[in-house]
This record gives C-alpha cells, structure tokens and sequence, in this order.
C-alpha cells in the first residue's frame, strides 16, 4: 500500500471545516478520502446529493500535485469551478468552450503548480497533443465522474469513456484513481472496476436510498394539465421537466411560457449560446422552471431543485433515478413525479430500434426499457424497488404514491388466471399485444390470419378496452407472475409464480393525485427572502449561482440559529472560513437588523 505524498500537514477534518463549512462527513466519504490518500484505487457509489465531489475534491488539497478530474458535461465542469474558487480553491477546466489562448493559460497555470483540480472532457484524453503536455504535469489523482459511462451494461454508454483504460495507464505519475458514479448496478460495478483495475474490496456503496426524495408515478392524467396546475401550485420553487423528445420539450416550454411562467427549453438542437443562456438564467433563479430533453442530459449542479417531473419515461431506471436525483441535492424535501403513458416506452422501443448500437448493447437497451416498464406498474414501495434493482434493500419509504395509496386491495385472481391460460394457449410464443387482441375479441388481421380466435380464450375478456388488458399484462408482469425472457422480441411466459395462480395454489391483488405546494420551507420567513436578496446581490456580482454563496439550507439555519457573531456563524453548516470573510459581516448585518426590529425573533435568540 503506498501513501501518496503531502503537500500539507493539514488532515481532511481540517479541509472540510475550512473551505466547505462542514463539521462531520457524510457516510462513505471519510473511508473513500482515506483509501485515495493510501493510493488505493476506488470505486464510489454514491446517490446524487450524498457528497461525491469532497471524495476526490479534498485529497485534492491534501495531495502533492495535481488532481485531474473527468467530466463528461461541460456545464458541470463550470458550476464546480465556480462553486471552488468562490471557497479559495485553485481549479480550472478545459473544455470545447474555450479558445486556444485560454487552453493555453489553463496549462500554463497547471504547469506552474498554480491549480489543485482541473477538470477535462474524456475525449481530451484521446489527443496526443494534451497527453504530452499531461506527462510533464505531477499527477497525482484522477477523478472520473459520471464512472457508469464506461460500462457497456450502464444506461449512458460512452465510447471515450471505453478508451480511459487503456489512456491512463500511459500517464508517467501512475496516478491513483477514483471512479465515482450514482447510479451503478452489480454489473456495471463489476465492469467499471475490471476497467479501471479498482481492487472489489476498494468498492464503497454508501447505499441507494433518497429519504428525503418522494416518488410518484401518475397514471390517466392529461399530462399538459397536471404540469400546469403542479407549476402553478409551486412557482416559488425551482423544478426541471424532463421530455423524451426535443419536439416535446417545445411544446411544454411553449405552454408554460404562454401561461406566464419563467420557463426555458434545454436540449441539443439548441445552439450553444441559447443553451448557455437558458442554463444560466435557471441557475441564477432567473427562471422557476426549465425544460430538457432527458436523452441530452444538463448536468445541473443546482441544489435548491425542489421538484423533477418527467413528462414522458426514460429508457432505463438507471437514467430516471439520476435524473430523479437533481431534486433536492440540499438534503431539503423535493417530489420527483413521473406522468407515464403507455406511448412512453413505445418511443423508446422506436429509438432503440433506430440507434446504430451493436446487438450486445441493443440487447442492454431492450433490458434497461422492461425495467422501466416493471417500475411504473408495481404496486410496491417505488424507492424500495428503485433501491432493489441496484443490488440494496430498504425499509418501505412511507412517502411515495404507492405507499400512501389508501386505495383498497382488489382480488384480481379470476382475471389473472384468465391472462394467464391465454398466454399457455397461445404456446407463450406472443407479446403482449396479441395476447390483450385475444382476450378483447379483437377481430384484428393478425389475430384472424393466426386463428387465434379459435381459441378458447378469446374474447373471454372483451367487456374491457385492449389498453386496459395490456396495462393488466404489465402489472403481472411487474409482479413476477409473467416475464419476458428475450425483451428484444417480448414474448410472455409464465413464471413459477403464474403456474401457482393457474392451479389455484395463490390469489393475485391489485389496487384498482392531490398537488400541493412543495416548498422546503412551509412557510419562508421575511429574513429568509431578505437573505435570499443579500445572496443574489453577492451572485450577481460575481456571476455565479446563488447557491455557490450559499445553499437554501444554510439561509434555513441561519434562519433558525440567528447567530450573532462569527463565531456563531462558523457553526452553521455550509459556511467555511473562507466564505464567513467574504460574506460573514453583510449576512450578520441583516440578522442583527432583522432581531432588532423583531420581538419574536429576540426570543428565538435568547433560547439559542
């Protein structure tokens, strides 16, 4: 085991309470730091929010030499150097953005020691220009962000992110290495750490679970009108919308603006000063909402994100709970509301079926669309199954739309036997639409020209709708008691569970959405928005985001607190020395003006 050399004497306690405010260390991240000062290389799986950046940020700082940082987003790579250098810390990036003479500079500074972190594109790895100029730097740690786009099995795929394992080992330092990632199942686990060369014993999963995110799954609704009326209910709180399509996203973006909401559109037809523009606005609290095509991604570091609403489904649970995951990163309560409809996975089946993807990975991508189909038609706990699917358990999460669904259970075991004996009629050798077409009577060509209709089963359930029955099929199969062992041609067969139920050895249940106000804050106080106003004041000047000064939740705790001095302020979570000189004496200024002119607040004080 090799210690890698320090440029400090200072210990990762002292980091964090300097530059980050922060008393105690989330879980996971004390055992990650301490693994990538040991030079050991390490996998990090942690949910978004639960504090990946400190993982590699604060080695950084210990370290004697320069930390590398890959990211595949160009518009996280700017939030991150922002948020750095508003705490004191030395870091820049490279990326597409920027001309050659601001490359050069970055390089420069880097050459001459005058940067801790700089963070590059992967495909910036693959030019031998940066690579020579690279093996004169002392690299001592590079952190890959986003680590799943390396695995054939992850849901983002990324063909430079393929070629890092065999470009790093090429670098003279031999750095150590940090594969960081939020959403990883076993297998793409197992991959990344082949990949990188990450020992399994250096895997740290702080778990996948989100307590303070609800999940719902909205059904039969008018998608255009719920958004509406959720927006309008929480137009004081930031949210994002996710479209499957760019045309949808337009079409959200141009309703909500009509109705005179601060909404912008985000996706890759965009041109790039229009994207910049509209990501800064809702960066800078300038829009309340913006919508984005989730094939594109925004890489949105905001962490006052109090609601995501997907419009449409994505086409795996691996791409939903990251999206999922931009709600709420302050640790506050946020909604995170999925409207489906069937045509949802359709498209998705028409983009799989139209991407140039090899077999192997279309197969990944037919798998990755039935997880997401299993998801929106269980009747468990979302979160659970969510946490589930990546390799975890947890307790039922008590917040989601299924566990508060008060609905009475139904038995459905008559129908479900009916599905079931018409899917062992027809062999198990058809899909699910066939199969509904067959229990509905549909006089359709196929079902005639197949003789399908000769089937005892059919028509057998023709008092409901094709859509209806199909909906059926899905929950059965959400449920185990059908499966589809070849997603790319999903034909149905019973599982061990659907045998049961066919002899009668089991019975089948089923359960046959009020929009509120989601602010963190039931109520904001007059100094929580005059704090607010102090810290936009301070953005504006600086041109950064409002939560790069400060988070909602550090206003929330001053709120509470209603420290006197600096000393007092040093306590509240999220101000670090080098913040409490920049902005300490302004912030203290309207809190001692607040209690002065407050009798309530004097008494919070003197209980403090």
């Amino acid at each position: 085991m090799k210690v890698l050399e320090r440029s400090f004497v200072l210990t990762p306690q002292d980091i964090l309470e300097k530059y980050y405010g922060y008393t105690e260390f989330r879980p996971g991240q004390k055992k990650i730091i301490d693994q990538v000062l040991h030079g050991q290389n390490t996998l990090a799986i942690m949910p978004t929010g639960g504090g990946k950046s400190l993982c590699y940020q604060v080695p950084a700082l210990l370290l004697d030499g320069l930390t590398l940082v890959v990211s595949p987003l160009i518009s996280l790579m700017k939030d991150q150097v922002d948020s750095l250098q508003d705490s004191g810390i030395k870091a820049g990036f490279i990326n597409s953005s920027q001309d050659w003479n601001e490359t050069r500079q970055i390089l420069t500074a880097a050459t001459n020691k005058q940067l801790k972190l700089l963070y590059i594109a992967p495909e910036r790895l693959e030019q031998s220009g940066f690579m020579n100029q690279l093996q004169r730097l002392n690299v001592s740690l590079i952190a890959i962000d986003e680590a799943h786009c390396i695995s054939q099995w992850g849901h983002d795929f990324r063909k430079s992110y393929l070629s890092l394992s065999s470009i790093l080992p090429q670098i003279k330092s031999q750095p150590t290495i940090i594969a960081l990632t939020a959403t990883a199942t076993t297998q793409v686990a197992q991959d990344i750490m082949v990949r990188l060369n990450i020992p399994t014993d250096n895997e740290v999963k702080t778990g996948f679970a989100r307590p303070n995110l609800a999940f719902k799954v909205v059904k039969g609704q008018n998608k255009n009108d719920y958004i509406l009326r959720y927006v309008k209910a929480n137009q004081n709180s930031a949210g994002i919308i996710y479209a499957a399509t760019r045309k949808k996203a337009e079409q959200i973006g141009s309703m909500l603006k009509k109705a005179g909401f601060k909404a912008a559109v985000y996706h890759a037809g965009l041109t790039e000063a229009v994207k910049k523009k509209n990501q800064e606005d809702f960066l800078f609290d300038r829009l309340s909402v913006i919508v984005a095509t989730n094939a594109f991604g925004m890489g949105i570091d905001k962490s006052n994100v109090r609601y995501i609403i997907h419009a449409q489904a994505p086409g795996s649970l691996e791409a939903y709970y990251q999206e999922a995951g931009r709600a709420g990163r302050d640790g506050a309560n946020a909604e995170a509301i999925l409207l489906y409809s069937a045509q949802d996975m359709q498209i998705q089946r028409l983009f799989a079926e139209n991407s140039d993807a090899d077999d192997k990975h279309k197969e990944v991508i037919y798998l990755n669309i039935q997880s997401m189909v299993n998801y929106v038609n269980t009747q468990n706990c979302l979160q659970q199954f969510i946490v589930r699917y990546f390799g975890q358990d947890m307790d039922e999460c008590n917040t989601c739309s299924n566990c508060t669904d008060d609905r009475q259970e139904t038995d459905i075991t008559v129908t479900t036997q009916k599905i079931l004996s018409c899917v062992m009629r027809m062999h198990q050798r058809y899909g699910k639409k066939l199969v509904a077409q067959v229990l509905a009577g549909s006089k359709a060509k196929r079902v005639l020209e197949l003789g399908l209709n000769d089937l005892s089963t059919y028509g057998i359930m023709r008092q409901q709708k094709t859509a209806q029955i199909e909906e059926l099929i899905d929950y059965l199969t959400a449920s185990d008691y059908l499966t589809l062992p070849d997603p790319q041609y999903p034909t149905l067969h019973l599982t061990e569970l659907g045998a049961q139920i066919l002899r009668g050895q089991n019975t089948v249940t089923r359960k046959v959405a009020l929009i509120k106000s989601n602010s963190a804050n039931p109520e904001d106080s007059e100094l929580f928005e005059q704090l607010r106003a102090l810290r936009y004041e301070f953005a504006e000047k600086q041109n950064v985001p409002p939560y790069v000064i400060f988070s909602d939740q550090t206003l929330h705790e001053m709120c509470r607190v209603l420290p006197e001095d600096f000393d007092q302020m040093l306590e509240i979570k999220g101000v670090g020395q080098q913040k409490l000189a920049k902005y300490g004496r302004e912030f203290l200024d309207v809190l001692k003006n607040y209690q002065e002119r407050s009798p309530q607040a004097r008494s919070v004080s003197a209980n403090n």
